[in-house]
């Protein structure tokens, strides 16, 4: 049912798009910086474009910035799950290690670790 719900949304966005692109058709010149600016640099200032494909174009810049955007916001909370999976692998090796070299049984910590993996 998803999946048809989603294939639906698809085709409605879809035809949306093309309407707007057909009805969008006439070029327009996007100037990329003011003329004086070109004329000291030597560049070409300007594009003629379908108003359709800058329209298109502004909204993928759009998404794009957005999700930079948030990789940079979110690196703090991937580097703190980094450290937390460092130090969660570096607890296992040693409980490993402590089982094998076979510490003390009246241990009531390593009791309690080999109770619970048991369970697992």
């Amino acid at each position: 049912m998803m999946r048809y719900l989603r294939y639906a949304f698809l085709a409605v966005l879809a035809i949306l798009l093309i309407t707007v692109a057909l009805a969008n058709r006439e070029p327009v010149t996007l100037r990329l910086m003011t003329d004086d600016l070109a004329l000291a640099t030597g560049l070409t200032s300007s594009v003629t474009l379908p108003l359709f494909i800058v329209i298109f174009g502004g909204i993928l810049a759009g998404i794009l910035i957005g999700f930079v955007w948030e990789w940079f916001r979110e690196h703090k909370h991937r580097a703190a799950a980094a450290t937390h999976r460092r130090e969660k692998d570096r607890l296992q090796r040693e409980v490993s290690r402590m089982k094998q070299t076979g510490s003390d049984p009246d241990d009531e910590i390593l009791a309690l670790l080999e109770s619970s993996g048991a369970k697992r």
